[in-house]
């Protein structure tokens, strides 16, 4: 397993990094989780990401308990704030300095720690005033409560501002967690640009474009029994992406993927790798195989040749457009 600098700091994070979105609390049960944990940390992944919305609040206790009685200085783990959690009252959402301070308390609690090395903003909150928000995440840092700042899913701009603050304030905003894969490349107009000024690297997520960049979902066909497009709480989640011309490309990635060696999950990790200003993808698993295969992915180098091949496999159906990031961005708190 690679490590990587995250943002213009000091900390190293592993560039698969394990995360537990759609899985911990929710889909698996918890002793397959606990056994993805352990599958994680025997392959070398050091760092751990979730938030206190998944599965509204019980994959952080889930992934506290995975984790008890490991060297918590061996560990990075990161959560997020701004989603709704708990009853979802009028404070229980957004990123107020109420919610935030109420909020890393309890995650601590649930994640059997006294820090988070890394605190991220789960979208922007156009509710609260930015030097609100990053007041409060200041005082969470210099509570040694949380190491660094990051954000998630901000635009350019955001991310600029962020900046800015954090560093009047005294603190470092060194993360962005925005979605990218060979399908979804919309960070690479504006964002992936701005950040690297910035000294802010990415930790993308959905790499495998919600698993369809395995290649298991074949056009016109039905989705194979127990995967994402068929379970009836993550179905709409990939629904964009289960197109007959969309899956048809997608299976033009496998000669690409033999040629290197690679199964077409690996290929899809490496690729969103290959970005400099990405310090790691995140990925899930509902088995620990899962883990064990995807970790391949670390340290792997793709000729150019193989990128050109990649793009002219996908052709037009990749979304670049930068526009979508702030589309996407919440018009009021979740409740």
């Amino acid at each position: 397993m690679e490590h990587r600098y995250l943002g213009r700091s000091g900390l190293k994070i592993s560039e698969i990094t394990y995360g537990n979105w759609l899985t911990h609390g929710s889909q698996v049960e918890n002793d397959v989780a606990t056994a993805c944990v352990r599958a994680a940390l025997d392959a070398g992944i050091t760092s751990f990401d979730t938030s206190d919305s998944y599965a509204n609040t019980a994959a952080e206790s889930v992934l506290g308990d995975a984790l008890a009685g490991e060297r918590r200085e061996s560990l990075e783990i990161f959560t997020k704030v701004y989603n709704a959690t708990g009853p979802k009252g009028p404070n229980d959402s957004g990123l107020s300095r109420k919610h935030i301070m109420e909020s890393i308390d309890a995650s601590l609690r649930r994640l059997r720690t006294d820090h988070v090395d890394l605190y991220q903003a789960h979208r922007f909150d156009v509710e609260t005033p930015l030097e609100e928000t990053m007041q409060a995440f200041a005082d969470v840092v210099r509570q040694g409560k949380a190491l660094y700042i990051g954000v998630s899913e901000w635009t350019a701009e955001q991310i600029r501002d962020g900046v800015s603050l954090a560093h009047q304030l005294g603190f470092q905003l060194i993360s962005s967690q925005p979605e990218y894969s060979m399908l979804w490349r919309v960070i690479e107009g504006e964002v992936v640009p701005t950040s690297a000024e910035l000294g802010v690297s990415q930790i993308v997520w959905s790499p495998m474009a919600q698993g369809v960049l395995s290649g298991k979902y074949l056009p016109d066909a039905d989705a194979p029994a127990g995967s994402r497009a068929a379970h009836e709480s993550t179905r709409n989640a990939i629904s964009r992406w289960m197109t007959p011309e969309l899956l048809g490309r997608v299976q033009e990635l496998r000669p690409v993927a033999d040629a290197v060696g690679l199964t077409m999950s690996q290929l899809a990790l490496a690729w969103v790798l290959q970005n400099e200003n990405v310090a790691a993808a995140i990925v899930g698993a509902s088995r620990p195989e899962q883990v064990t295969e995807n970790v391949r992915a670390s340290g792997v180098r793709l000729e150019p040749e193989h990128m050109a091949r990649i793009d002219e496999a996908l052709g037009d159906v990749v979304e670049r457009d930068p526009a979508r990031t702030a589309e996407r961005m919440p018009a009021q708190r979740p409740s």
